[in-house]
């Protein structure tokens, strides 16, 4: 079920961000969001050394364990200020910092790869993805290959919205599955206050989203959702039902893709106008 074209109003439920690229990432109580998104999201990625393609945990055939990792930035600067390092926890607790000399030895131990971290993506940075071999899908057990934006780790926009509503509308359908947030890593989750059903996202695009007093958001296209939606992280379990639900009740997407119009600072709570 999708909104009609009237305003839509709500807050901000939640703030994420993922300083290295296919980790998990950290929840945040506030966030500057400046022409790249949020201040310190995609910051960092791993790169296999053989190959020279940005480490993806959309193929998880080669990267099985990317989301054992979290990463969190350091500490926190100015987005007008230079990038403060990542700190990166493995599934032991035990941490690492990405400014550590021994950080790519590290994770190329852990990954079972040779791996080296990047701070800028180039010209033509690339990723491998993965469909598993699942007789659902359009394409089973099939390679691809994504053309990042250049100079950017991001696979397409710099900023992933989604509502609350759609993550019930999932539930409801798929009761024996768990539809959490980070299954979706999102940066922004909204709440709608007129009690939105089914997916409302599916009208935005083309729109735009105001947040707060500062903010505001180019709406472009529904988001496209992959096998790192099934894999399992922290304690969410391994679920190709997930997937599933999604392309067979939403034609695979979930939430929608923006770019930024204007920055500034954004907080959980903000009001929220789709206009």
């Amino acid at each position: 079920m999708a909104t009609t074209s009237t305003a839509s109003r709500g807050s901000v439920a939640a703030l994420w961000r993922y300083p290295v690229k296919s980790m998990r990432g950290e929840e945040l109580d506030s966030a500057e969001v400046t022409e790249r998104g949020l201040f310190g999201d995609r910051a960092y990625a791993l790169v296999d050394v053989e190959t020279g393609k940005v480490v993806s945990a959309k193929n998880p055939r080669k990267w099985p364990n990317m989301l054992d990792f979290q990463s969190a930035l350091f500490h926190e600067l100015e987005a007008t200020g230079s990038m403060p390092p990542a700190r990166v926890t493995m599934s032991d607790g035990a941490t690492i910092d990405t400014d550590d000399p021994g950080f790519d030895d590290r994770l190329s131990g852990l990954v079972g790869r040779r791996v080296r971290l990047a701070s800028s993506a180039g010209d033509a940075p690339r990723i491998e993805g993965y469909w598993p071999d699942y007789e659902w899908l359009e394409s089973p057990d099939a390679v691809f290959e994504v053309k990042l934006p250049p100079g950017t780790f991001f696979d397409a926009a710099v900023v992933h919205l989604l509502t609350t509503a759609t993550l019930e509308s999932l539930r409801a359908l798929t009761p024996g599955s768990r539809f959490e947030v980070p299954r979706f890593r999102p940066n922004i989750v909204v709440a709608l206050d007129d009690g939105a059903q089914g997916f409302p996202e599916n009208d935005w695009a083309g729109r735009t989203l105001r947040i707060g007093d500062e903010v505001r958001l180019a709406i472009s296209e529904p988001c496209p959702r992959c096998v790192m939606t099934t894999v399992s992280q922290g304690d969410l379990p391994t679920d190709p039902d997930v997937l599933r639900t999604v392309v067979q009740r939403n034609a695979g997407n979930v939430g929608v893709l923006a770019f930024v119009l204007r920055g500034g600072r954004i907080r959980r709570g903000d009001a929220v106008v789709v206009e």
